[in-house]
């Protein structure tokens, strides 16, 4: 199959079996450039269908990257909230504030002005440039990345490397459709190629693809290490009212309120009597003790959380799971 053949199969495809998604739904450039923008930032670490509700509110209430780069952190994480990742959301504001200021308030074409904008690596980057300017890239994220390990069987630790992967992508040629191009061999991924259970009647690449001659679709993954810390998060209640902070502390959920929280060793955690609650933050699996304490002085930054107005308020998932824990006890 030739590499002119390859991409007109893929683009056949993807004419006849596209999703219907809010960002590609524009009626200028403007738009255009901004809800790529706005979609890629939300799709970083969160899948399709989980982004699209959040992404229709925050177009309804955010149209435009004017009135971004202007919103004031408690509407623009009111508008995010529930997505997750909320450092996402601060980088999007600052992005938008930088091309108005540095940009004539147009959205950069290239690699390294594009990489320069808070939160733009190098997949979104390329993903920018192929979507929203039809250059002639293809973005490897994980569905493209499952794509050629099936076709090439590729297996051990240096053929699933980013290098070697960047490299096969040469399989798939160019096309004049650049920008349709790289949506359809993503949506190939996410819709056919599937991780669990491939739909290989259905792909247009399946007589090129030699997981499928082996009837072996197993994907091999780098092994990431996910590290493993310990907290103790400290519960002040007081007439059905929780006391939560404004986290400066860690890292993690930077300015957003949770409960007050250090970290602890591990026996300290292990011999703690309180309910113990895991939670899962990015690359850190989080094992937090519970403990219960007697509402005293008043905290620097603190916040006191009505019960009864738990869903009022803007929290994190982090906090939201930790409070539910709380409540049932």
């Amino acid at each position: 199959m030739k590499k002119e053949n390859i991409s007109k199969k893929i683009l056949d495809w993807y004419d006849n079996n596209k999703r219907i998604l809010p960002w590609r739904k524009t009626k200028s450039k403007k738009d255009k450039y901004y809800y790529i923008l706005v979609s890629e930032f939300m799709l970083q670490q969160t899948q399709v269908k989980t982004v699209i509700p959040y992404f229709e509110n925050f177009i309804k209430k955010i149209p435009n990257l004017k009135k971004l780069s202007n919103i004031n952190d408690k509407q623009l994480m009111k508008c995010w909230q529930g997505l997750g990742y909320y450092s996402r959301a601060r980088n999007l504001k600052k992005t938008a504030k930088i091309i108005f200021s540095n940009h004539k308030g147009n959205l950069p074409n290239n690699f390294e002005d594009l990489k320069t904008l808070p939160g733009i690596g190098e997949y979104t980057a390329k993903a920018i440039m192929a979507i929203a300017f039809n250059i002639p890239v293809i973005p490897l994220d994980g569905n493209v990345e499952r794509v050629l390990k099936r076709i090439f069987y590729l297996k051990t630790e240096n053929e699933i490397s980013k290098d070697n992967l960047n490299k096969k992508k040469t399989f798939f040629g160019t096309s004049k459709r650049s920008s349709d191009y790289a949506q359809a061999i993503m949506e190939i991924g996410a819709m056919v190629c599937k991780p669990i259970s491939p739909l290989c009647n259905k792909c247009p690449l399946s007589k090129k693809c030699t997981s499928f001659k082996k009837n072996d679709f197993e994907i091999k993954s780098k092994n990431k290490f996910n590290k493993v810390k310990y907290f103790e998060a400290k519960i002040y209640s007081n007439n059905h009212k929780y006391l939560l902070i404004k986290n400066n502390k860690f890292n993690f959920l930077r300015n957003l309120l949770i409960f007050p929280m250090k970290e602890v060793k591990e026996n300290q955690f292990k011999s703690s009597i309180g309910n113990k609650i895991n939670i899962k933050l990015s690359n850190m699996n989080m094992k937090i003790t519970l403990s219960r304490n007697n509402f005293n002085k008043k905290v620097k930054g603190d916040f006191m959380l009505d019960k009864n107005n738990f869903n009022k308020v803007i929290l994190p998932s982090f906090t939201k799971k930790i409070f539910k824990t709380v409540s049932k006890h």
